[in-house]
């Protein structure tokens, strides 16, 4: 009788396809970031390409729109509004409450984040901050919003000279003066660009926090149990 063949998994392959489930949302994510940042790449150098041509300039290619203020502030202008409202979220979070939403900590009793890690029993599995306390340990239980927040601030001054390039060019073409970063920051349009998207962020947030009150999304970390009541708040 034949016996069917069997299929020896090695330690490497186990041990790879193991790292990749540990981290297959952040590669995912990551996949999805360069994915959709080359098609803003190809799309965006051939409408820049166009507009150049619609002025009178000759076609251009892929690295001239790397190197215009177009590219710069499109990027950033779209990476300061995610950075505000992650840093945004994750600091509102610490102090306010929503009541049955899967995005908030409880009501009504203590949450293990609000717990002092000066208190807790050390590991050598405890992150090293933590076991080393003092100043280094004050950063770190804060380090989180001081990551997103300092994006922010970087992508907010890339998204101010992105688009103050990106102003200039546009004045050149039409024979008017340039303005400096600084004078672009007190503009309508630089606002104007920056509101855009901002407002959206929150908006999403919103929509996000008011509705895993009442909807669910079964294995979703970011849904409460489908059979749990509305009031039950947090995860």
């Amino acid at each position: 009788m034949l016996r069917p063949a069997q299929h020896h998994q090695t330690p490497g392959n186990a041990k790879k396809r193991h790292w990749v489930k540990d981290h297959g949302l952040l590669l995912v994510n990551a996949g999805l970031f360069v994915f959709f940042l080359g098609g803003m790449i190809v799309s965006g150098a051939a409408t820049y390409s166009e507009e150049q041509q619609a002025h009178g300039q000759p076609a251009t290619g892929i690295s001239d729109f790397l190197a215009s203020g177009n590219f710069w502030e499109a990027v950033f202008e779209n990476w300061e509004s995610e950075f505000l409202q992650m840093a945004m979220y994750v600091v509102l979070t610490v102090f306010l409450f929503q009541r049955g939403s899967s995005e908030s900590k409880p009501v009504d009793k203590e949450a293990p984040q609000d717990e002092d890690p000066r208190q807790a029993k050390k590991s050598d599995k405890t992150p090293w901050p933590v076991r080393r306390g003092g100043w280094v340990l004050k950063v770190y239980e804060h380090s989180l919003s001081g990551l997103l927040g300092l994006l922010f601030v970087l992508s907010f001054t890339l998204h101010a000279v992105g688009s103050a390039a990106a102003y200039n060019e546009e004045q050149l073409s039409h024979g008017l003066p340039e303005v400096s970063t600084w004078e672009h920051l007190g503009s309508s349009q630089f606002w104007f660009e920056s509101f855009q998207n901002w407002q959206s962020e929150f908006l999403a947030v919103a929509v996000l926090v008011g509705a895993s009150v009442y909807l669910r999304e079964r294995g979703s970390p970011e849904s409460k149990p489908v059979a749990e009541p509305h009031y039950e708040t947090g995860a």
